[in-house]
Order: structure tokens, then sequence, then C-alpha cells
């Protein structure tokens, strides 16, 4: 068989026809080596972060290597939906993928690259949003310009978080504002796609009643989860903090339960995203128990709830669903798929339990072993998917 050659010919190749394919796949395979890369680093078998700290290099690497690389995914697919222009294809796409691919190595290799390092890391986010800021212009499409924001507020969060990290301290704020930009973006992304695809799927079967899209306790639980994370960012030990914390998770909680998430549990594909989002209020009700309560439940236990729970289980639904879509297969998961989603739960579970246990090293060891079988998992089976051509 010839080998394409070209622009064109590169555009040919399954693996860069679509943004969802090198960078779905890019993500689930740094979820199973950064966490191999981890798990080796704490049973003293590596070291991928000399000179950069580990625990900087463990979340940077989580919020924004592997997030990174599902949002630009994700954006791919989105802008030729939102404003009707091409979205990029061939060699362009192999450039972004190889400028993600250099992020990681340069952090990785930060010994010898040093205040370079950081520099190639933010590329990628710079330039996907210069991209999409063009796409949005292009198409007179302003509404989407938060989008924009957006990107450019997590490139200014992963600038702090390195120069945080050059001062030689332990990244806090910058972190914080990372997390927050997410965990926001998911209060309102995840807001809209839950009970959308739960109604749909519920009227195709005649199931009423329907969860509603938008009501007044949507716009309530997402102005009091930003209000709360504001504060989180600004004071994260204040008890203030703590309160708005737990009354945020209390009022996320009441959102979720009118999705009638039990009513569709037949689905794997739609009850994974009710299970995601149930991290966001779970998130902030630890994060407020571990405000006001350390001794009951450390930070560091509370947060995963919002890391390996709310962004790991949600980011992993949306890249099963948008595979099979995007694709050309129908909305119906492989068997495998459950196995795919127990995995990423339970290492979710597992990962906010551990600091509660006199067993703290075997229980870190047990959750990143089964995050890697759940990403090795959705590799083994939704892998082939993005490399080969999608079904007409």
């Amino acid at each position: 068989m010839a080998i394409p050659s070209g622009s064109a010919g590169l555009a040919s190749l399954p693996l860069l026809t679509h943004g969802i394919r090198p960078f779905f796949l890019a993500a689930a395979l740094w979820a199973v080596v950064g966490m191999g890369l981890w798990l080796a680093a704490l049973t003293g078998y590596a070291q991928p972060a000399v000179g950069y700290g580990l625990l900087a290099w463990h979340a940077h690497e989580f919020l924004f290597g592997y997030l990174g690389a599902v949002l630009t995914g994700f954006l791919l697919t989105a802008a030729p939906n939102w404003t009707g222009r091409p979205t990029l294809v061939g060699a362009p796409l192999l450039a972004l993928a190889l400028l993600w691919l250099a992020g990681r190595v340069a952090l990785y290799a930060y010994p010898h690259l040093g205040i370079y390092a950081p520099a190639i890391d933010v590329a990628l986010l710079l330039v996907i949003a210069l991209w999409f800021a063009r796409q949005i212009i292009a198409a007179r499409d302003w509404l989407n310009l938060r989008v924009v924001a957006l990107v450019l507020a997590l490139a200014a969060s992963n600038i702090a978080f390195h120069c945080e990290v050059l001062r030689h301290s332990a990244p806090g704020i910058a972190a914080r504002i990372a997390l927050a930009l997410i965990i926001a973006l998911l209060m309102v992304i995840g807001g809209r796609i839950t009970p959308s695809f739960t109604r749909n799927w519920l009227i195709s079967r005649h199931r009423p009643p329907y969860p509603k899209a938008f009501e007044r306790l949507d716009a309530l639980a997402i102005a009091l989860g930003v209000l709360a994370l504001l504060a989180w960012i600004a004071l994260p030990e204040h008890t203030l903090t703590g309160w708005l914390l737990l009354v945020s998770g209390g009022v996320q909680f009441a959102r979720l339960a009118r999705w009638r998430g039990f009513a569709a549990r037949s689905e794997p594909l739609v009850l994974i995203l009710h299970v995601g989002y149930a991290f966001v209020p779970l998130g902030f009700v630890a994060t407020g128990i571990a405000v006001l309560r350390p001794d009951l439940l450390p930070a560091t236990g509370a947060l995963h709830a919002w890391t390996a729970g709310a962004i790991g289980v949600t980011t992993l639904g949306v890249m099963t669903r948008v595979t099979l879509s995007e694709t050309g297969r129908p909305p119906k998961a492989p068997r495998a798929t459950l196995l795919i989603y127990a995995a990423a739960v339970l290492a979710a579970l597992l990962r906010i339990a551990a600091p509660l246990s006199t067993h703290t090293l075997a229980l870190y060891t047990a959750a990143a072993a089964v995050w890697i079988l759940a990403f090795g998992a959705f590799l083994v089976v939704y892998g082939p998917l993005l490399l080969r051509a999608s079904i007409e």
C-alpha cells in the first residue's frame, strides 16, 4: 500500500481526519503512562519530575496534560458545529498533536530545558485559543467568545502554576484557580448535556416526566458554586469558605436529583454522566469538610472527588459517547464499557478514601492501578474505532 505524502495525504489518514482521534487517544495514553510514572515514583522505581517537584508534576500533568488533550479534542469537534467552519485535519492537526506531546516531554526533561519547558508546555492552550478565536470571529459567532476567554484563563493559570514552581514554592492559588475553572465548566456544560441526553433517552422510551434543561434551581446552583469556588481560591482555610462549599454541595445534589438519572440506569452512556456529575457536589461537600474539619477528611482526599471523580469519570463518559458518535457508530456502549466506567468510579473512590486509612500507600497504589485499568480498557475498546475510518 502506498504511503500518503503531503498535507492532502495526511488528511486521508483516519487518525488525522478529526480532532478527537489523536487527542482522545493521547489523553487516554497519558492517563495510563502518567499514572504509571506516578505509581512508579510512589514505590521508588522512577523519578519523573526531577527538579520540578513530584507533587507539582502530578497535579500539572492531569490538570493541564490529560485534560488539555481532552479539551482540545472537544473544541476541535465543537468548532464546526458552532461556527459552520472547517476544523483542523491532516498536517495542521498532526502539528497540534505534536505540540501537546512536546509539552509532556519538555516537562519530563525539565532539568535539561529549565524555563523553556514551561514555555513549550503553555503553547498548546494559547494556540488553541487563537485558532478558536479566529473561527468565531470569521463566523461572527460572538457568544462563543466566552469559550476563548475560558481557554485563555486556563492558559493563564497554567503560566501561574509554572511561576509558582519556578519560585520554588508548591503550586497553591494557581492550581486552585485551574481546578475551579474546570469545575465551573462542568457545572455549566455538564448541567446542560446530562439532563438533555437523559430527556432524549426518556422521550424515546416514553417514560415521563422528563427533566427540564434549565430552571431557577440550576441558576442558583451555578451562582452558589462559583461563589464558593471564588472563596476557596482566595481563602482556602476560612470557616466561611467551608460553609459556602457545604451549602453549594447540597444545592448541587438537589439539582442532580431533578435529572432522573436512576430512570436511565439501563443505558450506561447516559447513567455515567449522572455518576460523573455526582462527584461535583461530592467534591464541594468533601472540600467543605476538609476546610472545617481537616482531622476528619484531609484536603488531598477531598480534592480527588473533583479531580479523579468529576473530571476523570465525566471525561471518560464524554470520550466514549463522542467516539461512537463521531466514528459513525450507534450510541450503544459495548459491554466492556461497563468495566471502563466501573474502574474509573472505583479509582476515584479509592483515592478519596486513601488518606482515611492506615494503609494509605496500599490504597494509593490500588487507586492508581484501577485508574490505569479504566483508561487501558478505553484504549483497547475504543482505540481501534479512533484509528479506523468512520462508518458512513
